[in-house]
């Protein structure tokens, strides 16, 4: 079976202390359930999680659905947004983990990306460097998520044309952020990878799309 991965790429910066971070941690396991649920999901999907604040770590590797445990996301007291660092770690992880297909082999689908910030990279020169690598290929959908009144737009814009937005940083949009991932992750499973293509869920109303 061909294995689709899938990279989230969390903000986890002094300014998601408090009812962000709780609100992320909830939506996160949230999404684990509903993706577990999906039997297309549970056979194909191998997932990571990155989260970025004065560093960038990857929390575990890419690993099978089944077999996820995500750890108690938390938060420094203070510190910048090094989104360019995670996407640096995240092309270094991607080169190393995905199959590439050969004349002897299939391998994997286009990874899917889903970014979620709700400020501005700190580390601009290596931000602007990792999105030219990742806009060159080698991914499927990109998706960034500008979350909260702080996030600026902009920049996701060099990253990815998928750019939405969260209003709010309570638990409510967080909720139905992560449900749409999983429903957006479920949709590329279900459709072998979605390689090649852009098909996405209707956005639910407390996602918009970045203006």
């Amino acid at each position: 079976m061909r294995r689709l991965p899938v990279y989230l790429l969390l903000d986890t910066s002094g300014s998601m202390r408090g009812e962000p971070i709780a609100a992320l941690n909830v939506g996160v396991q949230s999404m684990l359930q509903a993706l577990r649920r999906d039997p297309y999901a549970l056979e194909t999907v191998h997932l990571s999680l990155i989260t970025f604040d004065r560093e960038a770590r990857e929390l575990f590797p890419l690993t099978p659905l089944e077999q996820v445990q995500v750890p108690e996301i938390e938060v420094p007291e203070s510190g910048p947004t090094f989104l360019g660092a995670a996407l640096a770690l995240l092309i270094e992880r991607a080169g190393q983990d995905v199959l590439r297909s050969s004349p002897g082999q299939r391998g994997d689908w286009l990874p899917l990306v889903f970014v979620m910030t709700d400020g501005s990279p700190s580390d601009v020169q290596a931000y602007r460097e990792a999105c030219a690598t990742i806009r060159r290929g080698g991914f499927g959908n990109v998706v960034a998520c500008a979350a909260g009144p702080k996030a600026r737009h902009e920049p996701l814009r060099e990253l990815t044309d998928t750019v939405v937005a969260l209003d709010t940083l309570d638990g409510t949009a967080f909720a139905e952020f992560f449900r749409w991932v999983s429903a957006s992750i479920a949709m590329g499973s279900q459709s072998a990878g979605a390689a090649g293509s852009n098909s996405l869920p209707p956005l639910p109303k407390e996602i918009t799309v970045a203006m």
